[in-house]
């Protein structure tokens, strides 16, 4: 994969990835309005049935001849805790109660894969150009089976030594996501004695990162502006992945609670969690997260499925304290722009930026 900066065969236009969010908010639209504007969109593969993602593949192609990407999550193999889920089950029967919904009865010895094995065979079979991967690394054979494809590919890491295991297993890229990242932290392994505070800043990893493999890297968590995207490229990043900078689009999914969320002054700052899901993710503090947060397991997706009604209940009544507010660290910076003006504006930040950087460097060698 060469540099996504300089849009060599088929890549994109301009070093800006719009970050897959899975639940809705990375839809056809906001897809191909980045794609549309030089960017490269993404698809969230997360939370869909394997016809549901092709689906969304056809309508993004039938919006955009450009090139765009999927993202899907790697299946869940850790053990779970029965006896902890059931638990958590308790801790949530007056939430449940107040909405008026029931708690699914997830079934948490099953399988929890995602429908990974049938989405891979639609994305082999009718390639996109660029595939993702979170919470994990595939096998080298998957990734093997995907560039025979013509698919270029990307895995999610964290930490250095996952920086290296992706390499080794034949990625074509890594996203290198910071613990400033809005929504889950795409780590390959859930410790559950931690709730994933111990990771890494952006600014912190990314030289890391760097200095261990060679390949071209995407760095993603709090990304904002067109000046932290040059900050990034100097740090050695071929790409910035944004996710709630796009949040607010009105191409976006996501629902018009959480777009106005994100500039709310009653919704300060973020924290990672595992109240809505079981998996460590940052969103804004809301009443369920406070409440609910110090009790969840790590049981990813069992958790995932067991709120999903609550937090459908609670955006139906118009109710932000009982949602899933994933966002970045940087979300009051938020613009609710179109996507597309969103993408010159970055660009035009990068640029200015970049210019003031080379005055800089020209007045320091005068």
């Amino acid at each position: 994969m060469q540099s996504m900066s300089t849009a060599p065969n088929g890549l994109p236009q301009y070093p800006i990835v719009q970050a897959p969010m899975a639940g809705g908010a990375s839809c056809p639209p906001l897809t191909a309005a980045v794609c549309e504007a030089g960017g490269l969109g993404f698809l969230a593969g997360g939370y869909k049935t394997a016809d549901g993602m092709y689906q969304e593949i056809k309508q993004t192609r039938g919006l955009t001849r450009r090139p765009f990407g999927v993202n899907l999550f790697l299946p869940q193999t850790a053990y779970v805790d029965p006896a902890a889920v059931e638990a958590y089950r308790g801790q949530l029967a007056g939430e449940a109660g107040w909405y008026e919904v029931s708690l699914a009865e997830e079934d948490i010895i099953g399988t929890c894969d995602d429908g990974y094995e049938a989405k891979l065979a639609i994305l082999v079979e009718d390639p996109v150009p660029v595939v993702s991967f979170t919470f994990g690394c595939p096998a080298p054979a998957v990734l093997d089976r995907l560039r025979k494809a013509g698919t270029r590919t990307i895995v999610t890491v964290t930490s250095v030594d996952e920086a290296r295991a992706a390499q080794v297993a034949g990625a074509d890229a890594l996203c290198v996501q910071g613990v400033e990242a809005g929504g889950h932290q795409g780590t390959f392994r859930d410790d559950p004695q931690t709730d994933g505070t111990a990771g890494m800043g952006l600014l912190a990893l990314l030289p890391q990162v760097r200095e261990a493999v060679a390949l071209p890297l995407v760095a993603a968590g709090g990304v904002m502006r067109g000046a932290q995207i040059a900050a990034l490229l100097a740090a050695g990043a071929e790409a910035a992945q944004l996710g709630t900078a796009f949040l607010a689009c009105p191409e976006s999914g996501a629902h018009p609670l959480h777009k106005k969320a994100l500039t709310d002054p009653l919704f300060s700052h973020t924290e990672l969690t595992r109240a809505f899901s079981g998996r460590p993710a940052r969103g804004l503090v809301n009443r369920f997260m406070r409440e609910h947060g110090p009790y969840a397991p790590a049981a990813y997706p069992q958790i995932h499925h067991m709120t999903s009604g609550l937090r459908k209940a609670a955006g139906a009544a118009g109710d932000p304290q009982g949602m899933a507010l994933w966002a970045g660290q940087g979300h009051r910076l938020a613009r609710a722009l179109p996507a597309g003006q969103l993408v010159e504006v970055l660009v035009a930040e990068l640029a200015e930026a970049q210019n003031a950087l080379q005055v800089l460097q020209m007045r320091r060698a005068s």
